[in-house]
């Protein structure tokens, strides 16, 4: 979610248009709250009817003016009907966040749990810690909506795909594979909507920034005017996978449409989008938001109409529910009043967006006597919430390079320690964009102080790092030393939303400094890495004096205290790289605009992203070292699959199947993998499937190298061994996006790599028998 370039000036306009009713103020009464004997009689307000009964009910009592100001998100007040104004742009990125204005932090709620930033939690590729994270920030943001002091409207999560590395936003993101963003999108929403409660929402998530959205501002090409020129098989198998996953497996209560334009059209005036996909193929039961001010901004900066009624008329009409911004709320009115909208139109939005607020209890009076009314200022920053942020920084912590093993350092042996960096003793670094006030901070140099004494030089003021005049002190530090850490990386003046990096390369004079520290230091060197995005540090990976490389993108409000227990070996650090470490060359032949996942096969353009380059990296997706070893054995596996094929429509040649022709609906095969810690320390593993399809003519279309099926985090005891289910389902696993479009199962054999495992799968039809 973006502010936009005039959110000041539009504010305003709101504020002028809801007088004094917009903002809801602390302890401001609750809609249909029984003590009042004004809506004790209407029917919206009557918890034994229907939801639908109670929504049309209320629609039916609104004039069209009071209608038209419920469009935006500084939602107006209808003081006749006893309903409060309401914000509806709050933010739960990875944790409540005062970004949006519908969080007031004050003297009772200073702050809540800051987990790390997206990109670091999908590194532990834990679905059940991602469901966990997601119930408590839930749990923080009901306590301070019954405090009268946040919404139950949260704008988060962000699943874009990662597609490019220099992407501003991408820290927010869980990472470049749609299949680890699909199922992030589906486990996180589960938390924090409560979906065990059915048709009852904990608080109402929303999944953004639909779709192929992830430039915000790069050489003269920004958000707000950018045309994505998207192919139907890249949007198909790469940038719509994670958005449905979120609408059909997470359920989730929002989507949100985009800045940018999709092949010629913006996605909030899209309908083959909105109306037709998000909510009639996928089935969203919720309602559909704007970017902030993306609909003045398809107007105004795209001049895609005429007029800005015509910009209001044809969103509306696309499937657009809310606007962030007040641009329905000004232009709405005239557009009916010239026929380009009708009061069914606009009644339909808000009988989406109304549901929601009903599911949430919004219209069920004072909360306390409701589901989770209970929460309250004793919910934030428990003992309980800070530990899980500890717990989720550790889990993304990415070991890169264990040189000899030099990690983990050693309390008795490394006494001393130098600690020395721009991103050594930061706070607000580690919670990355979106955040909100922390319960508190854990710096990387006091995490590390509880187990050494310190020797501190920062190097360098900043992470723009402009000069080396004190990098003397910084290597006369490190000779001093048993070991020596390095604390580098980014922050967001490097990276951040409207800010594209233009380059790999650690920023400034950073890597002259690590690598005089590294020939300068007595003991093991060890370069710590904050950042969102990769960074090319091929200098450090190939350097025999730099032992290890810890990444640690943005790890939150415990941040230090988990690089320090991963450096010192309280824990074993099993994260693994969500996204693909690309070498500085990799830019020149790839320029931010080309929304192409797959390589040229005249040679040229090289792809994006494991599933579709094949040239050098710094660090591959999937990388992730450990303090043990782990070994996989195939237990038990099922070599071919019969699929029988029972109509010949759509079928081009023998190799191209397509699913909803054949019987796969029904086949899912079960693979059985021992996985043993043969190493002498505990440790976590995330075991990875991939699947290759068939060469053949299918498979060039699909130009797909390998994708990811499915992926395990298991936790094994020194020597111990678990056995693995993996579930292949063939029409989801093993199927590949031909360039219309159209998802295919090539026949022939499938490889499958599981973790070090090679394992192969026939598949074999009828189609030759049926032909003849």
């Amino acid at each position: 979610m973006g502010y936009g370039e005039k959110l000041n000036f539009l504010s305003l306009v709101v504020t002028l248009l809801c007088v004094s009713f917009c903002v809801v103020e602390a302890h401001s009464p609750f809609a249909c709250d029984p003590k009042s004997g004004l809506t004790r009689s209407l029917k919206f307000c009557a918890t034994s009817v229907p939801i639908h009964v109670r929504v049309s009910d209320l629609i039916g009592r609104l004039t069209l003016q009071e209608k038209i100001r419920l469009l935006v998100n500084n939602a107006a007040a209808v003081p006749r009907l006893g309903i409060q104004g309401y914000e509806w742009w709050s933010e739960a990125l990875h944790g409540v966040s005062n970004v949006g204005p519908g969080v007031k932090f004050g003297a009772s709620f200073p702050g809540a749990t800051s987990f790390p930033q997206v990109i670091t939690t999908a590194a532990s590729f834990n679905e059940s810690l991602w469901e966990e994270i997601g119930r408590v920030v839930s749990d923080e943001a009901r306590a301070m909506y019954n405090a009268g002091i946040a919404g139950l409207t949260y704008w988060s999560p962000n699943v874009n795909i990662f597609r490019d590395p220099r992407w501003g936003r991408g820290q927010e993101t869980p990472g470049e594979d749609p299949v680890l963003a699909g199922k992030y999108a589906a486990r996180y929403v589960s938390g924090l909507q409560g979906n065990a409660n059915g048709n009852r929402l904990k608080v109402a998530a929303c999944c953004k920034h639909y779709t192929a959205y992830d430039l915000d501002n790069w050489n003269g090409v920004d958000r707000f005017h950018f045309n994505a020129k998207v192919s139907k098989q890249d949007l198909k198998d790469t940038y719509d996978v994670p958005f449905r996953a979120c609408v059909v497996e997470g359920k989730v209560a929002s989507v949100m449409c985009s800045y940018n334009q999709v092949n010629g059209k913006p996605t909030c005036a899209d309908s083959d989008l909105l109306k037709k996909t998000v909510r009639g193929k996928w089935g969203l039961n919720g309602y559909i938001v704007s970017d902030c001010d993306s609909v003045e901004v398809l107007y105004s900066n795209q001049h895609y109409t005429a007029s800005p009624e015509e910009a209001a008329a044809e969103t509306i009409k696309a499937g657009l529910d809310l606007d962030c911004g007040p641009f329905l709320a000004v232009h709405t009115e005239q557009a009916v009043t010239k026929g380009l909208l009708s009061e069914v139109d606009v009644n339909n939005a808000l009988a989406n967006t109304i549901t929601v607020q009903m599911r949430l209890g919004m219209f069920d009076g004072e909360p306390s006597a409701h589901p989770f009314g209970d929460l309250g200022r004793g919910d934030v920053c428990t003992p309980a919430h800070q530990e899980l942020a500890l717990e989720a920084a550790r889990q993304g912590i990415v070991l890169l390079k264990n040189q000899g093993s030099s990690l983990p350092l050693s309390t008795r042996r490394h006494r001393t320690v130098a600690v020395i960096g721009p991103n050594s003793a930061v706070t607000d670094t580690m919670i990355g964009n979106y955040a909100g006030v922390p319960c508190g901070y854990t710096t990387p140099l006091q995490g590390i102080g509880r187990y050494a004494r310190i020797i501190r030089q920062d190097g360098c003021s900043g992470v723009a790092c402009n000069d080396n005049r004190n990098f003397g002190a910084a290597e006369a530090a490190a000779r001093q030393a048993d070991a020596t850490i390095l604390v580098m990386g980014l922050d967001q003046s490097i990276e951040a939303e409207s800010r594209d990096r233009v380059g790999l390369l650690l920023p400034g004079h950073q890597q002259e400094l690590v690598s005089r520290v590294a020939k300068a230091s007595k003991g093991p060197t060890v370069l710590v890495l904050m950042s969102g995005g990769p960074v090319d540090v091929s200098f450090a990976k190939n350097d025999p004096r730099i032992s290890a490389i810890l990444w640690a993108g943005y790890p939150g409000q415990a941040g230090g205290a988990a690089i320090a227990d991963v450096l010192f070996g309280t824990t074993n650090p099993g994260g693994k790289l969500p996204m693909t470490w690309y070498p500085q060359e990799y830019l020149a032949k790839v320029p931010m605009t080309n929304m192409g996942m797959r390589a040229n096969p005249s040679g040229g353009y090289p792809g994006r992203t494991y599933r579709f380059y094949k040239g050098p990296v710094v660090f591959p997706f999937g990388h992730g070292l450990s303090y043990t070893k782990f070994s996989h054995k195939l237990a038990q596996g099922l070599k071919e699959v019969s699929l029988l094929v029972t109509s010949l429509r759509g079928l081009t040649n023998s190799t191209d199947v397509l699913a909803r022709y054949t019987n796969c609906g029904t086949q899912s095969l079960a693979l059985h993998v021992d996985v043993k810690n043969t190493g002498t320390v505990d440790g976590a593993h995330t075991l990875l499937v991939f699947s290759t399809p068939p060469s053949g003519k299918s498979s060039r279309k699909s130009s797909t190298i390998k994708q990811l099926v499915d992926f395990k985090k298991l936790h094994l005891a020194a020597g111990s061994e678990q056995r693995v289910e993996i579930g292949i389902h063939v029409c989801r696993h093993l199927s590949v996006v031909d360039e219309f479009g159209i998802r295919r199962i090539p026949t022939g054999e499938h490889k499958l790599q599981i973790g070090d495992i090679q394992h192969s799968i026939s598949i074999q039809t009828n189609l030759e028998e049926i032909k003849t």
